[in-house]
């Protein structure tokens, strides 16, 4: 076989590849995505890498990626190097008054910084903003309900409101919003700390986005943990809301997330294992997909890649 020939047979896999992802690339270009960006794929620098490849793919492949970020594992280190315990009530974070002040300076100035930053390498896209900026995020205190009482857990935010003005400004000039998950007080002068995923899925809700992914480190919602690791790859809402009072708490609020979504006119909800390099192009441009996928109620049909 001649030099010639045997190159062109080496890059064949590379041509099916992309004509694989055709159909994809037409059925989403021009629609919002929200992907919340957390788990491993924070912290470990290939993974991070890989993930802002993922996002400028989408942008130049014409669809239009809105990032939300939390910052658990940056926050928690920062708590401890000023001396703050780190405590959790019904999965979500006490938040003190100082604690609040290190929370809003890791997530809009450490953690969205390195995030655009990496975006930012592949040219003039990313902008970061917090729910803060131009009223984006609006929230009320927010109390859980542990063993029927009320427990005031400080500076934690229920979201009221979601003002998308800002960030439908930044996609139609063709940027990258990239979100911090803190929130302006309706009632007074503070801030609130937010949940990352019940940011994302209100986010997603009120753009009218195709699509919501929720980067985790599990490779979806498992059919009987810990007995089986079969994961589910697709249900409807209906069937999710029979799951959720048997989810471990950490994947409470994630699908609780999918759920608010699919119901308030997102067409899919994704749970996608950020571990693996690449996971949000093989889940949106190929016809496998991975992790679980969430879909409205009226969804009977489809497959596991297809929204």
């Amino acid at each position: 076989m001649s030099a010639p020939t045997a190159r062109k047979h080496t890059a064949l896999p590379k041509a099916q590849t992309l004509i694989e992802a055709l159909p994809w690339l037409t059925r989403h270009r021009g629609k919002t995505v929200v992907i919340k960006f957390g788990g491993n794929a924070m912290v470990d620098d290939a993974l991070k890498a890989a993930f802002a490849q993922d996002v400028v793919f989408l942008h130049h492949a014409g669809l239009k990626p809105v990032v939300v970020h939390g910052g658990g594992p940056q926050i928690s280190k920062a708590l401890d190097r000023h001396g703050i315990v780190s405590e959790f009530k019904a999965g979500l974070r006490v938040t003190t008054e100082d604690a609040m002040d290190v929370v809003r300076m890791v997530l809009a100035g450490q953690v969205q910084r390195e995030l655009v930053g990496l975006l930012n390498r592949h040219g003039p896209l990313a902008v970061g903003l917090t729910g803060e900026d131009a009223h984006t995020i609006t929230a009320t205190k927010h109390q859980p309900r542990i063993e029927g009482e009320l427990v005031d857990i400080g500076r934690v935010g229920e979201i009221t409101e979601i003002d998308t003005g800002a960030i439908e400004a930044l996609l139609a000039d063709g940027r990258i919003p990239v979100v911090s998950s803190i929130a302006r007080s309706q009632d007074d002068h503070h801030v609130y700390n937010v949940n990352a995923d019940t940011a994302a899925s209100a986010l997603a809700a009120a753009l009218g986005a195709e699509t919501l992914m929720v980067l985790t480190d599990v490779e979806g919602l498992y059919e009987d943990w810990p007995n089986s690791d079969e994961v589910i790859s697709r249900l409807t809402a209906k069937e999710l809301e029979k799951l959720l009072p048997e989810l471990a708490s950490g994947m409470v609020p994630k699908m609780e997330g999918c759920l608010h979504a699919v119901r308030n006119g997102v067409e899919t909800a994704r749970v996608i294992d950020g571990r693996v390099q690449h996971s949000i192009l093989l889940e949106i441009f190929t016809d496998e997909g991975i992790g679980t996928m969430v879909v409205p109620d009226d969804e009977s049909t489809g497959t596991e890649g297809e929204s």
